[in-house]
C-alpha cells in the first residue's frame, strides 16, 4: 500500500479552492515491528491505527502535524513522507501562504510540501480536524489523476532508531521526483544502489479511481 500511495494525488478543499499535492514519498509501519507507533501500545489518540483501513491518523511530529492512512486493519499505516504541488494559480497562493519559508520567505514550489509536516501544513490538514476521520469526498481524498511513476526507488525510513527496526526498506520514493522527496537517496555520500536503496518496478494498481466529488 505504502508503494502504490506514491502518484496519487492529494485533494483538499480548503477556503473555496482545490489544494493539489501528488504523495511523492511514504513510508510503511507494521504493528508488530518496533518502528511503528502501534507497537507501542493502543491509546486514544492512536485509536485510529486500529480502526478500518483508510482511516486517517494524524499526530504531531515535533509539534507540527503529520498524516498517515491506517492499512489493512490491526494498526498497520502508511505515513505521507512528502509530496509535490500540482496546483497553480490562487490554490497554488493558498499553499504558499499556509506554509511560508522560515523569516516569511517563499519555498521553491517543488519543496513546499517536501517533508511530513511540510505536506500537512501546505495542504491544511491538522490533528485536530482529521485523526480517527475517514475520507471526505468533499474536503480531503487520495485520488487516482491516472499518474504512474514509472520506477520506484527503495530504501530504509528516516528518523528510525537503530534499535526500532530501522533496517526494515520500508520507504519508496517517486523516481521521477526525487528533488521534492525529504532526502534523496541517490545523492548521499557512500550510498550505493543495490546496497543502501535499489529501483523497484510500481505495483500493478487495477481499478484505482478519482473519489467523487473531488476533481480528476
Amino acid at each position: 500500500m505504502a508503494a502504490a500511495l506514491v502518484g496519487m494525488q492529494l485533494q483538499r478543499r480548503w477556503q473555496g479552492e482545490w489544494l493539489l499535492a501528488a504523495v511523492v514519498e511514504t513510508e510503511a509501519y507494521y504493528r508488530r515491528e518496533r518502528g511503528s507507533h502501534a507497537s507501542l501500545g493502543r491509546t486514544p489518540s492512536r485509536e485510529a491505527l486500529w480502526a478500518p483501513a483508510g482511516t486517517l491518523y494524524l499526530y504531531y511530529s515535533r509539534g507540527k502535524d503529520s498524516l498517515n492512512i491506517s492499512c489493512r486493519g490491526g494498526g498497520n499505516a502508511v505515513l505521507v513522507k512528502a509530496a509535490v504541488a500540482t496546483c497553480g494559480g490562487r490554490a497554488s497562493e493558498v499553499m504558499h501562504a499556509l506554509n511560508p519559508a522560515p523569516q516569511g520567505g517563499r519555498r521553491p514550489l517543488s519543496r513546499l510540501c517536501a517533508g511530513q509536516t511540510l505536506a500537512a501544513r501546505a495542504l491544511a490538514i491538522r490533528v485536530a480536524d482529521w485523526n480517527g476521520r475517514r475520507q471526505a469526498p468533499r474536503e480531503l481524498v487520495f485520488a487516482d489523476t491516472g499518474y504512474r511513476p514509472q520506477q520506484l526507488v527503495q530504501t530504509t525510513r528516516l528518523g528510525i532508531a537503530a534499535e526500532r527496526d530501522a533496517h526494515l526498506p520500508y520507504r519508496f520514493i517517486d523516481a521521477g521526483r526525487l528533488r521534492s522527496c525529504t532526502q534523496d537517496p541517490t545523492r548521499r555520500r557512500g550510498w550505493r544502489e543495490g546496497r543502501e536503496y535499489r529501483l523497484v518496478a510500481p505495483p500493478q494498481q487495477p481499478g484505482r479511481r478519482t473519489a467523487h466529488g473531488a476533481p480528476g
